[in-house]
């Protein structure tokens, strides 16, 4: 049976995790606590979509699995409010390196469930995932 782990990439998780003046940032954070679960695909090559900032504060659902070889593969959108956004970003996701996740010491093809949170920026948009 396939877990779909919710990866928490460049996420604000500030209501999970009490930061302090000094601590790592939220995508830090997330990448400390990857690399010591090892059955979590981890990101280690992350492509921004890009697109519009009329996209600012819109989220897109995708599920996929990473490979044994950390290749996201069969993107699937579960929800975004338009079909233009759904493209751009599952054509970045696709583009996207992962350490994959592993099983007694094996590399094992992982299901992800992705939120992806557009956060605008200048005049192109970039990506938050929740």
């Amino acid at each position: 049976m396939k877990v779909a782990y919710k990866l928490a990439a460049l996420l604000s998780i500030g209501s999970l995790i009490t930061v302090s003046a000094s601590a790592k940032s939220a995508s830090e954070t997330y990448l400390d606590t990857c690399s010591k679960n090892p059955s979590i695909p981890v990101p280690i090559s992350v492509i921004t979509p890009q697109i519009s900032a009329g996209y600012a504060d819109q989220t897109v659902n995708v599920e996929f699995t990473v490979d044994t070889t950390g290749t996201p593969t069969g993107l699937i959108v579960k929800s975004s409010p338009d079909e233009q956004l759904s493209e751009a970003v599952v054509e970045a996701v696709k583009q996207w390196k992962f350490i994959p996740a592993h099983r007694s010491g094996e590399a094992v093809a992982a299901r992800v469930a992705l939120p992806v949170h557009i956060v605008a920026k200048d005049t192109f948009s970039s990506y938050a995932a929740n």
